[in-house]
Order: C-alpha cells, then structure tokens, then sequence
C-alpha cells in the first residue's frame, strides 16, 4: 500500500472479523520478528497487521530523518487502508515508542496497548549524539558490523549460544535493513517527546513486557511505565533479553493470549 509517498509492505493475517492486533517491529528489524506471535495469534482467531515500518524489510526508505510522529501516522494509514477504525496496538523497544506515539496521536483508535522492551523518557543529550554518530556510520559502513557488536544485547548474550537458529534470524534481519532507512529512523528516535507526559492519560487496558535479562531497557524501565499507566499488567520473562518475543514465544505468547482473553473487550 502507499502510505504518505512511501509504499509499505505489510501482514494482514488471520479471519477479517477477528480482533485487529496491529504489530510493530523494533530497529533494526521487519515484520517477521513478529511470525511467533502472529502464529499463535491467528490460531485464536485473531487478525494481524504486522508492516515493515518505513525504511525497514521491504517498505520504501526515506532517508535523512524520519520521526517516531511519521511512522505513527503511516500505521494510521494502515489500518485506514485495512478497514479497522481500532485495533491493539503492540510494539517492541523502538515500535513500543511507536505505540506511545500512536496512541499520543489517536488515543480513540487504541484498543489496548501492548509495550514490549521499551522506555518512556526522552532521549537525553548524550544519547541523541550517540544515535546520530551511530546513523552517520551506517551509512558509511553499512549493517554488517554493527550487527555483530549488538546481537549479544538484542538476545541475552546466553542466547545467542544457546539459541543459534534465533541469533541467525535476528542477525540476518538487521543485516538486512537499508543503513538508510536505519540512520533516518535513528535521527528522528533522538527527536521523541517524553512519553511519561501522556502515558498517566492511557485509560485502555495495557500490557507491558519485559524481558529478565533486557540490558538496553531493563525491568526497572518496564516498572517505571507500570507506575505510570493506570491499571497496566507488567509480565517479566524469564530467560530472555531485549527480543522476549523471539528469545522466549511460547511464554511470551502465553502472556498476550491471557491478556487478549481476560482485558480486551471482544467487542469496541
């Protein structure tokens, strides 16, 4: 579909009448980092919308810079395109700041959200240095490198032994991003609003998900999210890092199907 001049491929999977879970991916990664969830989601009889965010997997890339705002409103035009007025919302790490955004956006189009390994602060000084210095070198060196110096942070550096079919998976998607796509994202998540400005203001039931040994955004990041959103279900999954949703499905699944089943009205 064209979204705003950018065409993004997307998942709609799962009967049409099913409840709309719309799935976000982290950086840098694509839609396929969600196939365990999108799995077991049809399989309950859910629908799925899972794109490849704007720069990522097989959607368009917009270089320069690409604010958490813009990929907010293209997963509108998703779900405009799609026919579903609201929808679950889940995103991990930097999708689960996309979900905060979309919500901070269009709070009547969220039906629950789901926030898997994220942070709600804005970033500070020194991290917005770092995330720009880093999209320069992307663009010069490209992913490969990058990817071999982070892999042992995206999975619990344990899994990546014990798990080397998933650290494969997870290393192919992030050598496979465009840099440009990468860098222009990196540019715009320096830029993001605080989200502990409108998350007390989050009134639909959510689910925040963290795992164990996450080194980017431990548990005490999902805690502080927990504090802040009225009502929200925090699930800490054990063996796992950043990735609970790869490193860890069954469990990680387990958490949202409970969720789905026992906090979200089957009907709104």
């Amino acid at each position: 579909m064209d979204a705003r001049g950018c065409t993004l491929r997307y998942d709609d999977l799962g009967p049409p009448a099913g409840l709309p879970v719309l799935l976000v991916h982290g950086h840098p990664f694509n839609r396929t980092l969600w196939t365990p969830q999108s799995e077991a989601l049809v399989a309950a009889g859910h629908r799925v919308l899972a794109p490849d965010l704007r720069g990522y997997g097989g959607s368009g890339v917009t270089p320069g810079t690409v604010l958490l705002t813009d990929f907010a409103e293209d997963l509108a035009a998703l779900l405009d395109h799609a026919g579903v007025e609201r929808a679950v919302v889940g995103g991990v790490s930097m999708g689960g700041q996309i979900a905060m955004e979309f919500h901070r956006l269009y709070p009547e189009r969220v039906r629950a959200l789901v926030l898997s390994d994220t942070s709600a602060p804005a970033e500070t000084a020194e991290g917005k240095e770092h995330r720009n210095r880093l999209a320069d070198r992307l663009l010069a060196e490209g992913m490969d490198g990058y990817a071999g110096e982070v892999i042992d942070k995206m999975l619990a550096a344990y899994n990546v032994t014990a798990m080397p079919e998933v650290a494969a998976r997870v290393l192919a998607m992030m050598r496979a991003t465009d840099p440009r796509g990468a860098a222009a994202a990196l540019r715009g998540r320096a830029e993001r609003p605080d989200y502990r400005d409108t998350l007390p203001g989050v009134h639909c039931p959510t689910l925040i998900v963290v795992g164990a040994d996450d080194v980017y955004t431990p548990v005490a990041e999902a805690e502080a999210i927990q504090r802040l959103v009225p009502h929200a279900t925090l699930t800490v999954i054990e063996r796992a890092g950043h990735l609970p949703g790869a490193e860890q499905p069954a469990r990680f699944n387990a958490a949202l199907l409970d969720f789905l089943a026992t906090r979200v009205p089957a009907t709104g």
